[in-house]
């Protein structure tokens, strides 16, 4: 999912709901820093693995999280995809939005009560838990016969990444699978002081752009956070985090090892060179409390760069979102991880009383493209005007813009497959196969497929996340020294259970890596 890779996105829109990220909009044109992204891009053709309609109409409902669930123009949508399901597969279909920031409360209400849900949004922060409470349908067998447009578009690399104990309980979306980690620079700082962005490939160059911005500019610091509440590894990671950074694999390898981030060496030298450009006014001085977006302080004056996920189109996204031209440097290479891939994904409920149909439609949001730009975009004619020579391009029609068109649907990243989506007038027409090219060429984490649970050390987990959330932001931004402040973090990590936690995982990695020996 995602920025916000989107990861980073990952309870979706809930931190407007990971679904930071999970992954960009229909145009690449997110609104909020980083993103994640991969899959194969070869969709298969539209109804592929559908069977033909026969027998007893039926209606099933998908169930979303969205920001805002006043969507007039609904109905309008629902009709058009039902004109389409119901050829293909005999079947209707109600979209059901909910809240983001009530989407866990209600749907735990309507797994409770039994509610009908035949197909729902599945966040990857969430997916191991619900399979844990039998929330979900395990897919295999229902993907075996109805799901080759599902299994065609994410691709082999992707469509096991899910699995949990030997079956798959959700797919995930086609969009950015991976992510590599950078940082975003204003153009026009770029140009002023003469950066040469390609011979940025450290962070210590990178600390040599922000001396010259610094130098020439010292009406503000030039480094700000990717966002509230983010510290600067919250867009930069050179490790595998394994879904929460409570023990993590370094070099997305270290022979399988699972180690304490907080007290490794790695980290130790990331904050201490913070704390450097931190002294040396590099870095936004409220940057552990600061409540403004970046993209205002950058919109603003106020700001130079920021750690980012990066990926295809994310310089014409971000600077978009920013109101100013961006450009961004790749600082690692591209990595597939869990979190990348399962941040945004599709699942069916135990309640559904439909799963066949429920997969019949699922595959259709996965090859259909009528319904991917149905759900994405709207109606052609009222919401959107193709362009005239350039296929798969799209403006608004005459009149409406984005602020006054009267459906504004952009998740692109998580109704299915993005790849089929169109791409608004201004934007890379191409996006889609360079986000494919990316997805492709992403090196795998030796740990891709390996989902954490928590539920033996609850009581150290929550223990210990409280601490980090006490230190992180901080340490992480280079507000404190930490010579003095990092001893005492481990110190008060030990005491409430961190170890333990980092043996629990070790212990269910290990297990992991013998039912899937091909790791």
């Amino acid at each position: 999912m995602s920025k916000k890779n989107t990861a980073a996105a990952s309870l979706l829109l809930a931190t407007a709901v990971a679904l930071s990220a999970c992954g960009g909009n229909n145009d690449g044109n997110n609104a909020a820093p980083g993103g994640s992204s991969a899959a194969s891009g070869n969709p298969a053709p539209s109804g592929s693995g559908s069977a033909a309609p026969s027998g007893k109409m039926e209606e099933i409902t998908v169930t979303f999280p969205m920001i805002s669930t006043v969507i007039p123009q609904m109905p309008a949508i629902e009709a058009a995809i039902n004109k389409i399901s119901q050829a293909k597969i005999n079947t209707t279909v109600k979209l059901k939005a909910i809240s983001s920031g009530e989407w866990v409360q209600q749907t735990n209400l309507m797994f409770t009560s039994n509610e009908t849900m035949d197909l729902m949004y599945v966040s990857g922060g969430l997916y191991s838990s619900m399979v844990a409470k039998n929330q979900l349908v395990a897919l295999d067998e229902l993907l075996g016969q109805y799901g080759d447009g599902i299994k065609s578009s994410v691709g082999a690399d992707y469509i096991n990444v899910p699995k949990i104990k030997g079956a798959v309980y959700a797919v995930p979306s086609v969009r950015d699978l991976a992510s590599s980690y950078g940082v975003i620079m204003r153009k026009d700082l770029v140009d002023k002081y003469n950066i040469d962005v390609d011979a940025i490939k450290t962070l210590d160059d990178f600390g040599a752009a922000l001396k010259a911005v610094k130098a020439g500019e010292t009406n503000f610091a030039p480094l700000v956070p990717p966002g509230v509440n983010m510290s600067f590894l919250d867009g930069f990671m050179t490790y595998d985090n394994l879904g929460d950074s409570l023990g993590v694999l370094p070099n997305y390898d270290n022979d399988l090892k699972v180690v304490d981030l907080y007290e490794s060496e790695e980290y130790k030298a990331l904050v201490t060179k913070f704390r450097e450009w931190y002294q040396d006014g590099y870095v936004l001085k409220d940057a552990s409390t600061n409540k403004t977006s970046t993209f205002e302080l950058l919109r603003s004056g106020k700001g130079f760069a920021y750690f980012a996920a990066i990926k295809p189109g994310i310089a014409e996204q971000e600077g978009k979102a920013a109101g100013t031209e961006v450009v961004a440097k790749e600082l690692t290479p591209v990595i597939a991880r869990t979190g990348t891939v399962t941040g945004a994904m599709w699942g069916i409920p135990v309640n559904s009383k439909h799963r066949e149909a429920a997969m019949k439609f699922l595959n259709l949001m996965y090859s259909d493209k009528d319904i991917v730009n149905l759900l994405d975009w709207g109606i052609e004619g009222e919401h959107y005007a193709k362009v005239e020579g350039q296929d798969g391009v799209i403006k608004y029609p005459d009149g409406v813009d984005a602020a006054s068109t009267t459906y504004n649907m952009p998740l692109g990243w998580m109704f299915g497959n993005q790849f089929l989506s169109y791409t608004m007038e201004g934007g890379d027409a191409d996006i889609w196969n360079k986000m494919d090219a990316f997805n492709k060429a992403a090196q795998h984490s030796k740990a891709l497929g390996f989902a954490f649970d928590a539920t033996p050390v609850k009581t150290e987990f929550a223990a210990v996340s409280n601490v980090v959330t006490q230190y992180k932001l901080p340490l992480e931004t280079g507000s404190v020294d930490p010579e003095k402040v990092l001893p005492e973090f481990i110190a008060k990590l030990k005491s409430a259970g961190i170890d333990k936690i980092v043996a629990e995982k070790q212990k269910q990695l290990d297990e992991w890596v013998k039912a899937n020996p091909a790791q």
